[in-house]
């Protein structure tokens, strides 16, 4: 954590949270603060998706909708922005239409922010940027283990012949040697296949799943309790594409499977992962055009509200860890 007190987000008493720029969570910049513990950065592409477009437009969409969040987190005890300094750091601008540059752009950006020490809460997006950020993520770390909650396996191999799209991510990155195959799970998939060959080649890759219908069947703290053991120490990256939740939950997205989990099963369960080593994580596949009410960016704003209050704990605790290290030399 910086020596310095951690700069929060505007006070809310003072100016009406509707009122000014939409940082997340009305956080200030990185730019205003110089370095930051988590960075919350966007990344508005969306070239890589299947069916339904739009989630270019998600980040600043979970923007608007933080404005309600507030500093103190009662779910995990905590105030995350008193505990480490947590800023916006704006968008990655990626190429539209060449998915093989933006791809590099994104990790090349990823790269630097985590060089400054930072931990990611990247808001897409579409799926298809998970891979460049796990590169960053390995790169630093090594292999990471991946929880990723969604609706859809996204290890499929190719679209139209094109190896990087959003239902692809996750095949190229244990192509590429960057996940840890020991502590790899999906969370929350449901629906139809084109074939049962998906699931044979989803499990070789290293893959265990946990479908909406086992949360539904085991309960919330079952089911994270399974992750946690799964995961171990390992640093872990999550990636939540937000059509993990029922369309009654997030109807803002590009590819929507009935039968989800809600929004209150999505925020236990990681409110249930509190103790793991988590480096950086995602929010994507917001795509507010078919939003309605804000509901899908409000969900997604409150995850990633729960993401960041558990990298911000461990930051404070490494560096509490740092401070009695010193003392006792």
């Amino acid at each position: 954590m910086n020596a310095t007190e951690p700069r929060g987000p505007v006070d809310s008493s003072r100016t009406p949270r509707y009122a000014g720029p939409a940082t997340f969570a009305r956080l200030p910049r990185l730019d205003e603060v110089g370095t930051a513990d988590v960075a919350v950065v966007g990344v508005p592409f969306d070239s890589g998706v299947s069916y339904r477009p739009g989630a270019r437009f998600g980040g600043n969409a979970i923007r608007e909708a933080s404005r309600l969040l507030r500093p103190y987190n009662p779910a995990q005890d905590a105030s995350p922005f008193a505990l480490a300094q947590v800023a916006d750091a704006g968008d990655i601008a990626a190429n539209p239409f060449n998915i093989h540059e933006a791809v590099e752009t994104i990790q090349a950006a990823a790269d630097d922010l985590l060089d400054t020490g930072a931990r990611l809460m990247t808001l897409g997006g579409d799926h298809t940027i998970a891979l460049p950020l796990l590169r960053s993520v390995a790169r630093k770390h090594g292999p990471v283990a991946l929880l990723h909650f969604d609706a859809h396996l996204d290890t499929w191999d190719t679209y139209f012949g094109a190896e990087y799209t959003h239902g692809t991510p996750f095949r190229r990155a244990v192509e590429e040697g960057i996940l840890d195959t020991e502590a790899l799970s999906h969370v929350g998939t449901r629906g139809p296949l084109y074939g049962k060959k998906d699931l044979d080649d989803d499990e070789k890759m290293g893959f265990g799943i946990v479908t909406s219908a086992d949360v539904m069947r085991r309960g919330v703290d079952e089911v994270a309790q399974q992750l946690r053991e799964r995961i171990g120490d390992r640093p872990l990256y999550i990636s939540i594409d937000i059509d993990v939740l029922d369309p009654a939950h997030a109807p803002g997205t590009g590819t929507p499977e009935a039968g989800g989990l809600t929004s209150r099963e999505l925020l236990e369960i990681l409110r249930g992962l509190a103790s793991c080593h988590l480096v950086s994580a995602d929010v994507v596949e917001v795509a507010p055009a078919y939003d309605h009410a804000e509901i899908t960016s409000v969900a997604a704003s409150h995850t990633a509200y729960e993401l960041t209050t558990i990298m911000s704990r461990h930051v404070a605790a490494a560096g509490q860890r740092q401070q009695h290290g010193a003392e006792a030399r």
